[in-house]
């Protein structure tokens, strides 16, 4: 991270007082700042630097925040950084005359600038602006930390990222990325007919995953309400009305654990088409992913998390089976029976959970959980999940314990998740009564019986192809980041005691 000029030895509180005294003095001169509303700025650091050719000799106005000052006497070197970059001010005497120099020199690191002069190359071939006029636009009551730049700072980057941002302004890339990912998966939609529609954060029912929500209360309905775990049920209904493709790119919250690939509340898209099935979802989520890198970065080649990875289309597809086959050892596919695949399992050292049942899906899912994912580094889809791990997914015609599911893993991490979405609104909603016993015994995370969802799919359900990418996880593939937080401007953080 970057590291930024001491502002000397003064504890923090007086540095603050000074400022205070300084900002009160103008005050008295009349030239209060913070009076000011606009100043009209016709260049930045970037177009200056880009095209030094165009700019030089010619009288430009900048503004950003002071990160540095340099010299003393009657010449000071400066950096000033605005919403593309810094930019050397080469600040003169002769230049701003002796008045206006001595008050340029009471400015503090962090103050926010307006600066009216001519772009130039010092001996140094630095490009600079030869400052002519100076205006203070806000005054910085707080000193930047010294250390902020430190790795035993993150809990501080993260709780005060406005401050993040101004010193370590190479932490605005990962943010830039995001956006132009956001961007990007949008004109692909858009391209493909899709409509990006909007559905409730808040509802009488958490359902469309299996999580634990967060719940509030309507105070006028004087209701318990949820806010939503998964888009899923409502865009479905969706197409169940005719809007044969849609999708939403939205916040989704689940009250669960925190760790460098969960928060809180985290971004999703969501997107359901008609007619379609998981292999198209497939061709989607690599287009996407794909595409965004070689677009954005320029490459399909990506590092993250220590690994080398290669984004270049035409991604592995292996089914769960034969996944667990291949990095297990165990060949479910020769296996029929409950308990010998339980039995099986346990021999790989490979326990269910207390709440599952003891089936033959189950002990599937238990060994590609614990012992397959950790293998799945470069792009792969794993396919055919059981019915049990799949309570919204259509069964397989080959194998009725299976559905046609898939998820994408890239660095044993989950980043899309995919059906063919059931539309049996029997077979829906038998599955949802085995959601219901799993509430019954104890497991909150299961989901909750949707009445009025299944009226909707008794009014017909066409074959659906529907999918759920982890934006949050794709910004950190393509930004490097071992950890969510790096990508999410304003994480949750526990509060300070």
């Amino acid at each position: 991270m970057a590291k930024f000029v001491p502002q000397g030895e003064l504890p923090v509180s007086e540095q603050a007082q000074i400022r205070r005294d300084k900002l009160a003095a103008l005050q008295a001169e009349g030239r209060d700042p913070f009076v000011i509303t606009k100043f009209d700025f016709n260049a930045d650091s970037a177009s200056i630097k880009a095209d030094y050719d165009a700019y030089e000799g010619k009288t430009v106005k900048v503004a950003g925040r002071l990160m540095s000052k340099r010299g003393q006497g009657k010449v000071m070197f400066c950096d000033l950084q605005d919403a593309t970059g810094r930019i050397q001010l080469f600040v003169k005497i002769d230049e701003l005359g002796e008045e206006e120099y001595a008050r340029f020199k009471k400015n503090d690191i962090g103050d926010i600038l307006g600066v009216e002069g001519e772009i130039f190359k010092t001996k140094t071939e630095e490009i600079s602006v030869r400052a002519k006029a100076v205006t203070l636009l806000s005054k910085s009551l707080l000193p930047l930390p010294e250390k902020f730049h430190g790795l035993t700072d993150k809990e501080m980057r993260f709780r005060q990222r406005y401050v993040d941002l101004m010193v370590n302004p190479e932490v605005k890339r990962n943010f830039v990325i995001r956006s132009q990912f956001i961007k990007f998966m949008r004109n692909y939609l858009d391209n493909m007919n899709y409509i990006e529609v909007e559905t409730p954060v808040l509802n009488t029912i958490a359902g469309g995953a299996s999580a634990r929500p967060f719940v509030t209360h309507h105070n006028t309905l004087d209701i318990d309400m949820y806010m939503r775990i998964a888009t899923e049920l409502p865009l479905k209904r969706l197409i169940i009305g005719g809007m044969d493709r849609v999708y939403e790119i939205g916040r989704i919250f689940r009250n669960e654990g925190m760790d460098p690939k969960h928060n809180p509340e985290f971004t999703s898209v969501e997107l359901y088409q008609a007619y379609a099935d998981f292999h198209d979802m497939m061709d989607i989520a690599e287009g996407i992913i794909s595409g965004a890198a070689k677009e954005i970065l320029g490459t399909y080649e990506v590092e993250w998390m220590g690994e080398n990875i290669d984004l270049t289309p035409g991604w592995r597809r292996m089914t769960m089976v034969e996944a667990v086959k291949e990095y297990v050892g165990i060949d479910f596919g020769a296996i029929t029976d409950d308990a010998e695949a339980v039995a099986a399992a346990n021999a790989k050292g490979v326990e269910l959970a207390d709440a599952a049942e003891k089936t033959w899906g189950n002990a599937l899912y238990a060994c590609f959980d614990q012992k397959v994912e950790e293998h799945l580094i470069q792009p792969t889809f794993i396919t055919m999940y059981p019915v049990e791990v799949s309570p919204l997914t259509k069964r397989s015609p080959e194998d009725s314990r299976l559905t046609e599911r898939f998820e994408l893993f890239i660095c044993h991490s989950e980043l899309a998740n995919a059906y063919s979405e059931l539309n049996d609104p029997i077979d829906q909603r038998g599955r949802f009564m085995k959601q219901v016993e799993q509430r019954e015994r104890g497991d909150d995370e299961t989901e909750m019986l949707d009445e009025d969802f299944l009226t909707a799919m008794e009014y017909g359900m066409p074959p659906t192809g529907g999918m759920g990418i982890g934006v949050d996880r794709a910004v950190m593939l393509l930004t490097g980041n071992d950890t969510i937080r790096e990508v999410i401007l304003f994480p949750t953080m526990k509060p300070v005691d």
